[in-house]
């Protein structure tokens, strides 16, 4: 029978066997790796499915105490895999950008000098750079497998470091684009002060009450004895070192211009795999607080001003990769509406719905920018160009806007039917309006495709990989939005 740890482990022993090959065997075409990594996710994907989850998390005892094999980690195990087998159809879309990075030229740019064209061919040859650009994201995901399983701070601490070192790599990846220089910079710093909140915060819970197992805390606070206002001085530290990982405010200052800055299926895996991750562990460290009004006012605060700073500062943008950076934050405050009323379910269905238009979005737009760039009026006319592409990016931007039929839609239905079944009034409205702020921004870039003309008629052309995917995100979220049972059904305890 498959135990849940072999998951990562075998996660693990792919991403070093890509290291390898990409270091040992010569001037091959790297695209090899990428395919060899994206099947051995799928296999390890289909076994995932024959796992059998534990009955809970809390009975565990021994060497694997700080490790849940419960229903919530199994799917967030398929979650972060699904997710990183998609970013990795993405980087071979991606693969001449990177390549042409390391031979240091600028990314998308033609050779300065007629004596680098040699270089240039050979780099688009064999593809230079992308082996461990293909690798990082399998220690990413193993990373995040952990990271859903963790019920210890100690092993969140380490899961979470294992994620963050291989994202600090990863969007600075194309080091010779000064925006990226930039970014690498800012998620390095930035980062580093968030690990050390909860380093600190970690050394507060465990002062108070004498432990780190969540489910023992849990028992802990309970005892008339524990000093629960020290134990909730650590878990605010916590919460701002979790709330930089899901861009919460005022924990967001990074995520513009990161998002902006790294090679964009690098922003996909940040903007997708990174905040569900944080969002399960906030839900498991938030556990044993939540009886606490302290807690509940804080979320709440931190809700509120999410949703509005995200959408406000959403509205003026230009550039799609910084308009779908405020958009994460503003998503996120719709998922804090839901673990404000604790409602697990809620969360997990719009994490999923998320994942589905996000990277539908990003798919189409690295295809697109190689071709034209990142701004919005560079998407001018493409539903002459591409009907295929404006058709994905129209259904990615009505299901972030929340368009019914979609997956969008039934995931914020779910959040605001848990904020009034918990009296959250005031959030449902905030939400609402917001909601709306969404629809202007979303409806730029379709307003840009299918209403806006441009003189350049060039078709795009996309291969056949990518259509499959897209194909498939684009039936996955209508799907969803009209038939949400399989989702739901899959996290019944």
């Amino acid at each position: 029978m498959i135990t849940a740890p072999l998951l990562e482990i075998a996660v693990l022993v792919l991403g070093m066997l890509i290291l390898m090959i990409e270091a040992f065997a010569g001037k091959i075409d790297k695209r090899v790796l990428a395919f060899a990594a994206i099947t051995g996710l799928a296999i390890v994907l289909l076994a995932s499915f024959f796992l059998v989850p534990s009955s809970s998390p809390a009975n565990v005892t021994g060497f694997w105490s700080f490790y849940a094999a419960d229903r919530l980690a199994i799917f967030f195990k398929q979650f972060a895999l699904l997710t990183t087998i998609l970013v990795l159809i993405m980087m071979i879309d991606y693969a001449p950008v990177v390549s042409s990075s390391f031979v240091g030229f600028k990314e998308g740019r033609l050779p300065s000098r007629p004596e680098d064209e040699p270089r240039r061919l050979e780099s688009r040859r064999s593809l230079v750079g992308l082996g461990e650009f293909v690798a990082l994201p399998l220690f990413t995901c193993a990373g995040l497998m952990y990271l859903v399983s963790a019920i210890d701070f100690v092993f969140i601490f380490v899961a979470l470091e294992v994620v963050t070192v291989s994202f600090y790599v990863l969007v600075s990846f194309t080091r010779r684009n000064p925006m990226t220089l930039e970014a690498g910079t800012k998620y390095l710093i930035l980062s580093a002060l968030s690990t050390a909140f909860l380093v600190y915060g970690i050394a507060w819970i465990f002062g108070s009450t004498g432990q780190t197992n969540l489910y023992r805390l849990t028992a802990s606070l309970a005892n008339a004895g524990a000093d629960s206002g020290a134990a909730l001085l650590g878990v605010v530290f916590v919460l701002v070192a979790l709330g930089f990982k899901i861009a919460a405010v005022p924990f967001q200052i990074w995520v513009p211009d990161v998002y902006q800055g790294a090679p964009t299926p690098v922003t996909a895996y940040l903007s997708v795999g990174s905040k569900a991750a944080g969002f399960v562990v906030l839900i498991r460290v938030l556990q044993p607080f939540m009886n606490l009004p302290q807690t509940e006012r804080l979320i709440f605060v931190i809700a509120l001003l999410t949703l509005i700073y995200g959408n406000l500062a959403a509205l003026p943008q230009t550039n799609l990769k910084r308009l779908l950076a405020y958009s994460s934050i503003a998503h996120a405050g719709y998922l804090l509406i839901g673990v404000l009323c604790f409602d697990v379910r809620a969360v997990i269905f719009y994490l999923v719905a998320y994942l589905l238009m996000t990277l539908l979005s990003f798919a189409v737009l690295i295809i697109v920018a190689q071709q034209t760039g990142e701004e919005i009026s560079d998407f001018d006319g493409l539903a002459k160009r591409s009907p295929f592409l404006a058709f994905a990016m129209l259904i990615g931007m009505v299901s972030l806007a929340g368009l019914p039929f979609t997956a969008g839609f039934l995931g914020k239905f779910y959040i605001f039917y848990a904020a009034v079944l918990q009296r959250q009034i005031a959030l449902v409205i905030v939400g609402v309006i917001t909601v709306g702020c969404g629809f202007y921004y979303y409806l730029k870039v379709i307003r840009a495709m299918y209403w806006q003309s441009d003189s350049n008629t060039d078709p795009i052309p996309v291969n056949g990989l990518s259509r499959v995917a897209i194909s498939a995100l684009i039936v996955a979220t209508i799907c969803l939005g009209i038939y949400p049972q399989p989702i739901l059904d899959a996290l019944k305890h």
